[in-house]
């Protein structure tokens, strides 16, 4: 549901981590997307929330970065991540995660 969210907003290079396996991991998920601009985050972001409370009755935990180059959306079990392109290269949580199983949506 999340990568369909993600993706009706026009996402790009959508990454999902599997953290399960991992100990002391702060979620069992984290989906990763990029985006052209703040306004796209903002929808992206805004699409996730909607779509995940509307089909799954799930409402967010915590949610960081509003008006910003990035937005984490915390549902406790999945994570999401939507990065200014720029921004998310500057993080590089895929790196940080890499001895994780990454699954790439395309």
């Amino acid at each position: 549901m999340v990568i369909d969210a993600i993706k009706e907003k026009k996402g790009k290079e959508i990454v999902v981590i599997n953290l399960t396996k991992t100990k002391h991991a702060p979620s069992d998920f984290f989906v990763i997307c990029s985006a052209t601009s703040n306004t796209q985050i903002d929808a992206i972001a805004d699409n996730v929330i909607s779509f995940l409370k509307e089909t799954a009755n799930l409402n967010i935990w915590q949610e960081e970065g509003r008006n910003s180059n990035w937005r984490l959306l915390d549902y406790v079990n999945i994570v999401i991540h939507i990065f200014k392109e720029n921004t998310r290269e500057y993080y590089k949580l895929e790196e940080l995660w890499s001895d994780e199983e990454i699954k790439k949506i395309s």
